[in-house]
């Protein structure tokens, strides 16, 4: 007969057993977030972490209440375009070209631009996607604790603000884009230093790939990392350098072209592995492919730097442009049309249009739903970067807690458009 002491051995010993079984089964919850210096904004995750692996991610975004959309509807179309500017805020002059190109093709006006600001527009676009791509590289090699390589990656982005501070008289929040062309010309010398910048920005480009792309160190911390594979990146729409590098060749430049792209030499640089290495390589050679377009912009672009032969840049419509100032103040047809476009806005058709334009962090897509006037009845904004975040819960199971850093810098997104 087994004695109380065994009784209680056994027992112990199944309590034992069983709260070491429970304790195996635990997981624990971890917020990232919202205030994470490599969240790059107010983005909170949700880890559910068993030992240093994850096994749960859930992203949650919303904390800046931008209210983007709805404040569109209650102001005209071009008094809108500051917003744009708010969205990804490293690419501002970007996003006053998209979303000037989606009011344009409502207005029916999108193939009546001007030659020359065409090719201004497009070396706008592609001067923000150098800057985007600069400072989403030295936030996530910084975050990987190589800082020199934000220290440099910030050098080249300063000249690129000095250029925008040129065309625009505005360092980050530019507006320069305008319903049916631009805000102005581009001074005589603008060219020259986009030039210039062009001739310093390969060499710079190259001391940034020598630190990090044979790297040890960076390429064991980010190759077969958070692996996206081509279905998976199509089934969960990505887009822009994420849909790329996972091997999906899709550039709205080149699918569906806009502005003057059609005219302009530029290759597509896509991944073969869709990891984290891979969208860093994507986004190295698609500001090699800038610098390329850029070049080709200087000397195609109608009129020269000077614009001798005295090249439009709007559209030829007072009822979409401003009128000049020396005729508003002299004639009375040009003061109503001033008047009108101020106080009430450009008189939009009724109906509903989309326009998607590659912007940095990917299909920055504008919805405008007109009943007509010039204010929109619904507009919509497609944002790359909450749609990117969206692949999340797809990748981050499995991976170890420090690895969070380096796969949120390899999606590299921006919460100001995620939370329009």
């Amino acid at each position: 007969m087994p004695t109380v002491q065994d009784i209680e051995i056994k027992d112990s010993a199944a309590r034992n057993a069983q709260a070491a079984e429970a304790f195996q089964d635990e997981r624990m919850v971890l917020n990232m977030g919202p205030s994470h210096p490599a969240t790059h904004g107010v983005l909170r995750i949700v880890l559910e972490l068993d030992g240093e692996i994850i096994t749960k991610a859930d992203p949650d975004v919303g904390y800046l209440h931008r209210g983007d959309e709805k404040i569109a509807e209650n102001m005209t179309y071009t008094q809108f375009i500051p917003y744009t500017d708010r969205l990804d805020y490293l690419a501002p002059l970007a996003n006053n070209v998209a979303y000037a190109l989606a009011v344009e093709k409502l207005l029916g006006i999108h193939d009546q631009l001007p030659p020359r600001c065409q090719y201004i527009r497009v070396m706008c676009a592609e001067l923000a996607r150098i800057s985007a791509h600069l400072l989403g590289l030295g936030a996530f090699a910084m975050d990987m604790g190589a800082v020199t390589v934000f220290l440099l990656s910030f050098t080249e982005r300063e000249k690129i603000y000095n250029l925008a501070e040129a065309i625009s008289g505005a360092r980050l929040t530019t507006s320069y884009t305008r319903i049916g062309g631009v805000m102005r010309d581009m001074p005589p010398s603008w060219l020259g230093q986009c030039q210039k910048f062009c001739d310093e920005f390969i060499p710079a480009l190259d001391d940034l790939e020598t630190l990090l792309t044979r790297n040890r160190i960076w390429v064991d911390r980010v190759r077969n990392l958070a692996v996206i594979t081509k279905q998976d990146a199509i089934d969960y729409g990505l887009s822009g350098p994420n849909l790329r590098g996972s091997g999906v060749e899709w550039d709205l430049r080149k699918n569906q072209p806009y502005l003057c792209y059609q005219d302009l030499d530029f290759d597509i640089p896509v991944g073969s592995v869709g990891d984290c290495y891979d969208r860093y390589l994507v986004r190295m050679e698609e500001m090699r492919q800038s610098a390329r377009i850029l070049k080709q912009c200087i000397k195609k672009i109608p009129g020269g730097a000077e614009n001798k032969t005295k090249e439009p840049v709007n559209v030829d419509n007072g009822k979409i442009i401003l009128p000049p100032k020396v005729q508003v103040m002299t004639k009375m047809e040009e003061l109503i049309h001033q008047f009108m476009l101020v106080t009430e806005g450009m008189n939009c058709p009724p109906g509903e249009i989309y326009f998607g334009h590659e912007n940095p962090k990917g299909e920055l897509g504008f919805y405008i739903n007109s009943k007509g006037g010039g204010v929109p009845y619904r507009l919509k904004i497609r944002a790359p970067s909450f749609v990117n975040l969206s692949i999340i819960p797809k990748i981050f199971p499995g991976c170890m807690v420090s690895d969070t850093v380096a796969i949120l810098g390899s999606l590299d997104f921006v919460m100001g458009e995620c939370d329009r």
